[in-house]
């Protein structure tokens, strides 16, 4: 068995080491943040990513590190590449860190994307037109760091407006394609050292204000969305010799699917596989770093989540839904922070939607 490192530890470390303490494993967090999600679950070191001694202290007797969020700073993770293996390698991050970066990879792999520039003074747009979205290269989530614009004058104004948005004082931005999609859709795929690889079946995400409310795995998704999303991701992760769990964020428009976004980790929108799968995305992420054979990604049921944001339902009533699961994730509530989901795995979608119904009396999803 295992002894695991992982750089962050928010709640997607806390379901990473749930999941992995039942198969015998034991976890380390290393985090800027003291009172972290985490940290009531195993040792939690509190330094910052730039502290060298305590990286090479935190690597000590660790077998593998892993980490839960894509803003790990690369040059953390080219250090500790030093003293034991990081897994997804600090060249998934680098890519995934970069929108720019991030959408030129997707085209040389030939994975479509929105037209995107990093041309961004008036006149060099690369006929990307109007509507489009300018977004900070780095550091953008839940909706930060981008703003719409509509004319050239807003273009020349966009920087200001950019930062006020983000709130990042940068001025590195990818101006993109306005995309009037049909719905967006996620992949999350797997593969191990032994170069196993499985998938999820598509999953999709419905937003406000920039942040997952809710996630629906077992809806209607053609099978050839389905076989679009497995090459695109499987394309990925050869190519980064990639090793743990990747999801793909897409907008689907016309029959085809446009790769928006990736994250090198597990990710919201898996987080119904918990109770939804054979085997949940957290599972399969610590079986992929410690080189196991990959579990079932098999659905169980046709599966719904519900991110809770800035506050908390009735937490009696919701559990008195029957078939709800519960995830609370030890965070005070505060607007616009996820602290907490609710899954359900129904028999079908009318079934499913009942619960979301359900929850939709006592909290406010759109």
């Amino acid at each position: 068995m295992k002894k695991i490192g992982v750089l962050g530890a928010g709640q997607l470390g806390r379901m990473l080491a749930l999941a992995g303490y039942p198969l015998g494993h034991r976890f380390r967090f290393f985090d800027s943040a003291s009172d972290s999600p985490a940290g009531l679950l195993a040792d939690h070191w509190a330094f910052d990513y730039a502290d060298t001694s305590a990286l090479e202290k935190f690597a000590q007797g660790l077998d593998v590190v892993t980490y839960e969020f894509e803003n790990v700073p690369v040059e953390t993770v080219r250090h500790l590449e030093k003293f034991v293996p990081v897994y997804p390698s600090a060249i998934a991050l680098e890519k995934a860190q970069d929108r720019f970066v991030e959408k030129s990879f997707f085209r040389e792999l030939g994975i479509p994307t929105a037209k995107f520039s990093n041309g961004l003074r008036s006149g060099q747009t690369d006929g990307i037109g109007f509507p489009a979205v300018l977004k900070t290269r780095r550091m953008g989530y839940d909706g930060k760091g981008q703003v719409v614009i509509n004319s050239e004058a807003d273009l020349d104004n966009g920087l200001p407006l950019a930062k006020r948005i983000s709130g990042y004082e940068t001025d590195d931005l990818i101006l993109e394609e306005f995309i009037k999609f049909e719905r967006e859709l996620s992949i999350i795929a797997v593969r191990n050292k032994s170069r196993e690889m499985k998938f999820y079946p598509l999953i999709e995400n419905h937003h406000r204000d920039g942040i997952l409310r809710l996630s629906i795995a077992g809806g209607d998704v053609s099978a050839e969305l389905q076989k679009q999303a497995e090459e695109y991701a499987r394309a990925v992760m050869n190519a980064l010799d990639y090793v743990g769990v990747l999801t793909i964020e897409f907008f689907e428009k016309d029959g085809r699917l446009l790769a928006n976004e990736m994250a090198p980790r597990v990710h919201n929108s898996g987080h119904w596989t918990i109770e939804g799968s054979i085997t949940s995305q957290f599972e399969n992420h610590v079986r992929a770093v410690s080189d196991a054979p990959l579990g079932s990604t098999n659905p169980l049921g046709v599966c719904g989540m519900v991110n809770l944001v800035g506050n908390l339902p009735d937490v009696e009533f919701i559990l008195k839904i029957e078939g709800a699961h519960l995830h609370l994730y030890d965070k005070a509530p505060r607007a616009k922070r996820k602290i907490g989901h609710i899954t359900f795995v129904e028999k079908d979608m009318q079934s499913l939607q009942k619960k979301i119904e359900q929850v939709k009396e006592v909290y406010e999803l759109f």
